[in-house]
């Protein structure tokens, strides 16, 4: 037995050898369910194929992620296409994926409601970072396509509806690969320079692989910061596109936009002489009401009879200058009246008054009134004051 026995890498790598040159299992297609999904940090991916009775491990690597157009997730029901082969280190047989594509459900429409979740939870669908679109722009940017229907109906309708606009076309790829770039690239052309007041973005109508351009991330994070309002105008009525959700506006078609983007000549000349008439009349009613005033006091009393007028002024004037004399008369006999009786009050506090009556004061030598005869001393001099003047006295 020791003899005949071998490692289990020679088994592994034998049963890996079989597996790996039987021709069905070289490029097979198996369908099932992604669980497990585990993206690696080197970017590949690693997850189990499974459906209602079994189940088979399977890698991806990053090169092969990279060419599709959506992001796997757990539960989504998935075609892929790969080879079997066993992994020797592991014991294990796995599915190496080298496509994918969604079972039942196209692959772009995933990937366009992928990148439509994300953005619309980052809030560059919010209503709140809409630009309004200028009512009367004088300059129309236009990116699309230089020929076909599209670009001659914007023209043609922009033309009809509003004249006086200017019209600046750059010419633009609107499908394939390339597209994305060069849409972002006319954005940058009038958005840097300022060079028109409403950017009209779009394309006719196609296949969900022809507007596949409109629904590139780069192109709608592009769309969201341009400081232009941007109208959309992707396709048909039905066609809808993660630049339609982006932009400022969405317009069903390309004459849809063109109709938004400018007021109808007719109508804003119609809605100017609406206003002019009405403000014609509002001028009428007021010349009138300023007459009739006018009228009124060309017929009153100061003005047919204005001697009387004044007179009556100067009656009343003389009445008011009487009724002044007579208050200040009142005022300053009133305040004379007080004045004597403060000052008899003053009068009978004065102290020289009670020494004109024959009393005197007695003032020791610092000035201070000498009321006991115990405040001084035998032999001391003090003042003596009577009404008409001063003396110095001594005590005995």
């Amino acid at each position: 037995m020791e003899n005949r026995a071998i490692t289990v890498t020679q088994l592994n790598n034998y049963i890996k050898g079989i597996l790996e040159n039987i021709p069905p299992l070289r490029d097979i297609y198996v369908k099932g369910e992604i669980s497990n999904y585990s993206p690696n940090r080197t970017g590949h991916v690693f997850f189990t194929l499974k459906d209602e009775g079994s189940l088979i491990p399977a890698v991806m690597f990053k090169y092969d992620l990279s060419q599709i157009t959506f992001k796997p997730e757990n539960g989504m029901k998935v075609i892929c296409r790969g080879r079997i082969s066993a992994y020797p280190a592991q014991g294990k047989y796995q599915l190496y994926v080298s496509e994918m594509t969604p079972d039942g459900v196209g692959s772009l429409y995933i990937a366009f409601e992928q990148l439509k979740a994300k953005l619309a939870e980052e809030g560059l669908f919010d209503e709140r970072h809409k630009k309004p679109i200028p009512k009367i722009p004088h300059r129309i940017g236009i990116i699309t396509a230089p020929t076909g229907a599209a670009v001659r109906d914007m023209i043609t309708v922009t033309g009809r509806r509003f004249p006086a606009a200017e019209i600046r076309l750059y010419p633009s790829l609107v499908q394939g690969e390339n597209a994305p770039a060069d849409l972002i690239k006319a954005i940058d052309y009038f958005d840097k320079e300022g060079k028109c007041d409403v950017i009209i973005i779009g394309r006719g109508g196609g296949s969900i692989e022809d507007l596949w351009a409109f629904n590139n991330e780069a192109l709608a994070r592009r769309i969201f910061a341009c400081r232009i309002p941007v109208i959309s105008a992707v396709g048909h009525e039905t066609d809808f596109t993660i630049a339609d959700f982006v932009a400022d506006k969405r317009a069903p078609t390309p004459s849809a936009a063109a109709e938004i983007a400018v007021p109808d000549a007719k109508d804003t000349k119609r809605q100017l002489l609406n206003v002019s008439k009405r403000l014609e009349s509002i001028l009428n009613m007021n010349i009138k009401d300023r007459r009739v005033r006018v009228k009124e006091l060309a017929s009153s009393r100061a003005m047919t009879v204005p001697r009387s007028a004044i007179d009556e002024k100067r009656l009343a004037l003389s009445a008011l200058d009487n009724r002044m004399c007579r208050t200040a008369d009142g005022i300053l006999h009133r305040a004379g009246v007080k004045k004597n009786t403060l000052c008899a009050k003053l009068e009978s506090l004065n102290p020289l008054a009670i020494l004109a009556r024959g009393y005197g004061a007695a003032f020791d030598k610092d000035g201070k009134v000498i009321k006991s005869i115990s405040q001084i001393n035998s032999g001391e001099v003090f003042t003596l004051r009577l009404s008409d003047g001063e003396m110095e006295a001594i005590k005995k």
